[in-house]
């Protein structure tokens, strides 16, 4: 079929897009494609969700196996845990015994976060892309994600890490993972000018017609494009097809939204040489199904002849049950999160308008960049809006005034090459979740007497980091060791599920799912246990008429029931709506939308 990205594919290709928007299913389908036609193909996932042995129904693992249905094809899947575990004993193993425990707890916490994942991941696939007899041995590599900007910039740092963290100067946060790496500097400087090469590496970007990927498509582009990944094409991946749109409001709605989206697609972007490759009603595991992923005929669902699957109706808990339960305490910390893409900005404001138009005062802070959120509620003279106030922190404002703030202060008496090993530490993603909390933390005191809700959180990681760095939770402790004395620190209150509650938000769909449940057990690391989960943009709840949308609601049911009996304490389910919730009306709606889903995922329905 004619589509740009599989045009004259180089010997590397990287597929790399938030989680959930289909990496790992068009990686398969192009490798399979590339073998079909007589290439040897190796297919390498470094994807944290990755599925690639469940698609091709074998067991793959951190060894090159063939795939003996497709023939010329192998696969390997490095498993980037486990590669960061391998890589943080490899450096805290030697000092253990040696330095004070305290000190080895340290570094444990700075190569805990996602900077060091990747890059131990990172150190995996550079053998891959610098080994002669490899590289020989196929036409192409294909790799489920790809490296991020923040990492290939640390890797093209000048050679003095392991000096900068030795003298203490920046209490760095995302150099510690860089410590055991000098020895690998030529072997990540040829695999960087590997990645540079139009002529050896394609990068595809995979989003789905929706507006929060899209932008972080076009920041991941800018980001990648700065630095010489200048080879990119776009894929946007799941479009519903117009003809599903016919019979059903709920696919017209879909159907309009993605359009809309489409048409305002950032001018970054446009200018990609850019495939639509339609939503397919079917999961997309075996060789049949990866072989229809790239067919041409949009209109070609597959569900015209196939009979319209029930969805069995049951009672589950509305978005109501979780809010009557929070309302019970009169106050408290609300903080929602979760991955970028899952809608937790409209949630915490649901959540807020809830509380507020039962009489409670709400303060609900964001860091929702649109600020359509608070021109909107701001706009309404609702009885609601008597008890909530509303404001907004601009995450880059934040973002650059705490990156001056650290380079005005720990980074005043360094020289050039330090400095630059600074600013690049301050570019990581832990540090705008430093930045924003901070700024929301100042918010976090009023918790005693209102309502406040957060729509964004720092991971656990990032916590450990503030009380690590800062020590501002050790020094309260040491000033206050009186036992007569009674104190609180913004930790303790994260930790308390009397003063605090986490609301994870999650789709129904299995990378989602997943990355909440690694969110879950990094929070609980931090001593922060999530109170409950949102399943939100829920197509078995919102019972479609659609065939297309009905097959795929069938499939969520699997996530949702792991959500229930495995993942939550409790949680809800909120349904896709016809309409965005926009305003205080549909805000409400949402909370109370009446649910009709599978039995199976009923049993835990109670707060």
């Amino acid at each position: 079929m004619d589509m740009h990205f599989l045009d004259n594919p180089p010997p590397f290709l990287f597929f790399t897009g938030k989680g959930g928007v289909g990496k790992t299913s068009l990686a398969c389908a192009h490798a399979v494609s590339l073998a079909d036609r007589g290439r040897r193909v190796l297919l390498v996932s470094t994807d944290p969700a990755s599925n690639v042995g469940q698609v091709f129904g074998i067991n793959i693992g951190n060894h090159v196996t063939a795939v003996d249905a497709v023939p010329g094809l192998s696969a390997l899947e490095i498993d980037p845990q486990a590669a960061a575990q391998l890589y943080r004993d490899k450096i805290v193993d030697p000092v253990r015994g040696v330095l004070p425990d305290a000190v080895v707890k340290s570094i444990e916490e700075q190569l805990s976060g996602a900077c060091t994942t990747e890059i131990a991941a990172f150190d995996e696939f550079t053998a891959l892309l610098t080994d002669p007899a490899l590289v020989q041995g196929y036409d192409h590599i294909v790799f489920d994600t790809a490296p991020t900007g923040h990492t290939i910039r640390l890797l093209q740092l000048p050679g003095a890490w392991d000096n900068f963290l030795q003298d203490a100067k920046g209490d760095a946060s995302c150099l510690g993972p860089l410590s055991g790496l000098e020895k690998q500097r030529d072997q990540y400087h040829a695999a960087v000018e590997a990645l540079s090469d139009p002529a050896r590496t394609r990068l595809v970007l995979v989003a789905r017609a929706q507006r929060a990927t899209l932008r972080e498509a076009a920041r991941t582009h800018e980001e990648l494009a700065a630095i010489g990944l200048k080879q990119q094409y776009l894929v946007i991946n799941g479009i519903l097809p117009e003809c599903e749109a016919a019979h059903d409001p709920l696919a017209a709605a879909v159907f309009k939204r993605e359009q809309q989206a489409l048409a305002d697609m950032p001018a970054a972007l446009q200018a990609l040489p850019i495939d639509r490759v339609a939503l397919k009603p079917f999961n997309l595991v075996g060789l049949d199904a990866l072989r229809q992923l790239l067919t041409a005929d949009e209109s070609a669902s597959g569900t015209e002849s196939a009979p319209v699957p029930a969805l069995h109706a049951t009672d589950a808990p509305a978005l109501s049950t979780l809010i009557d339960a929070i309302a019970a305490d009169g106050h408290g910390l609300i903080m929602l999160m979760g991955k970028g893409g899952v809608g937790k900005t409209t949630l915490a404001a649901a959540v807020a308008v809830a509380l507020a138009e039962r009489g409670f005062p709400v303060h609900l802070t964001t860091s929702d960049p649109a600020a359509h959120l608070a021109e909107t509620l701001a706009a309404t003279s609702d009885r609601t809006l008597k008890h909530l106030s509303v404001s907004r922190i601009d995450p880059q404002a934040e973002t650059a005034r705490y990156r001056q703030d650290i380079l005005d202060t720990k980074g005043k008496n360094l020289d050039a090459a330090g400095r630059a090993l600074l600013e690049e530490d301050l570019r990581s993603p832990c540090t705008e979740e430093i930045a924003v909390f901070q700024a929301f933390s100042r918010a976090i005191r009023e918790a005693g007497k209102k309502f406040v809700v957060m729509d964004t959180a720092p991971t656990g990681h990032t916590l450990l980091l503030l009380d690590a760095t800062g020590a501002y939770h050790r020094e309260v402790a040491r000033q206050m060791s009186d036992p007569h004395l009674h104190f609180t620190t913004p930790m303790m209150q994260l930790q308390d599920p009397a003063q605090t509650k986490v609301l994870l938000v999650t789709l129904a769909e299995t990378t989602p799912v997943l990355e909440a449940a690694n969110l879950q057990a990094d929070l609980r690391r931090a001593g922060i246990e999530p109170w409950a989960w949102i399943v939100n943009n829920s197509l078995v709840a919102a019972q479609p008429q659609s065939r297309l949308l009905r097959r795929r609601a069938v499939n969520e049911l699997a996530q949702m029931d792991l959500v229930a009996t495995h993942h939550a304490q409790r949680y809800a389910v909120v349904p896709l709506l016809t309409e965005e919730p926009v305003g205080v009306a549909r805000l409400l709606a949402l909370t109370h939308v009446s649910l009709q889903v599978s039995p199976a995922i009923a049993k835990r329905s109670s707060p």
